[in-house]
């Protein structure tokens, strides 16, 4: 039972010890990066849904012939 609780210590310590060593980005990173994925959604957003209506008007165009 012993060796058990030994080997979580010594996990927890590692995990504590990684844990100190990430680096956090500050709130301002935080913001550029938000703003960036926000932008990235946005514009694959555009892009797939003007594929779709392009997409489904040469279909329906070619579907009428």
């Amino acid at each position: 039972m012993k060796k058990d609780s030994k080997k979580k210590e010594g996990f927890f310590k590692g995990v504590k010890n990684e844990i100190k060593q990430v680096r956090w980005p500050s709130k301002k990173e935080m913001g550029k990066y938000s703003l960036a994925v926000l932008l990235c959604i946005i514009i694959l957003s555009v892009f797939f849904t003007t594929s779709d209506v392009i997409i489904s008007a040469v279909k329906s165009f070619l579907g009428g012939l």
